[in-house]
């Protein structure tokens, strides 16, 4: 298949059980390794932030809150994790692989739509369910003056949200300079 101009791409992460075809450091212009490197640390942030949200919100659930905070703590990963894949972060390595700049802008919408989650999450304003099912540091205060053990699993939960938001916001302006530098190697004669 290789002579037909077919690339078959070999499941190799994760090492312990394969998934994906990743491979940044033969695949991606070495130019683009710390970009694409930021956002893989980025893509791996929002899995341990929604992972570590599912067990704060989890300990609450037990502490007497409703359990319809749990399942949408379980709903948030079980949709973010996948769809954070799917949506930003395989449409980069593809847009660093081929330099597509409709690739790129798919990522940069997507890439925005994270970074507004984080942010948000982060924060966890009273939207739904008093906001209790994101461990940002508004719900932190609150679950600090009933329960210690939770009001603090709830700022570890504020403090990853909050450097998963700095690292994305970092990576769109690695990513925005990055973009700008390409149109303008194209734009010139």
């Amino acid at each position: 298949m290789n002579r037909a101009g077919v690339t078959i791409e070999v499941k190799n992460w994760p090492p312990f059980f394969p998934v994906i075809h990743h491979d940044i450091a033969n695949e991606i212009p070495t130019h683009a390794h710390q970009l694409q490197y930021l956002a893989f640390a980025s893509w791996l942030g929002i899995v341990v932030c929604l992972s570590w949200n599912v067990v704060a919100v989890l300990v609450e659930s037990i502490h007497g809150e409703d359990i319809v905070l749990f399942l949408l703590a379980i709903i948030y990963a079980a949709f973010g994790c996948p769809l954070s894949y799917i949506l930003w972060y395989r449409p980069l390595y593809q847009a660093m692989r081929t330099d597509s700049v409709v690739t790129f802008a798919q990522f940069f919408v997507f890439y925005s739509v994270h970074v507004g989650f984080c942010v948000i999450a982060a924060i966890a304003p009273p939207i739904i369910f008093m906001g209790k099912t994101l461990t940002g540091i508004l719900v932190a205060i609150e679950v600090l003056n009933t329960d210690m053990f939770v009001g603090v699993l709830y700022l570890i939960g504020f403090v990853l949200f909050t450097a998963e938001s700095l690292i994305s916001i970092w990576v769109l302006e690695v990513d925005a300079h990055f973009i700008s530098s390409f149109l303008s190697t194209l734009l010139l004669p």
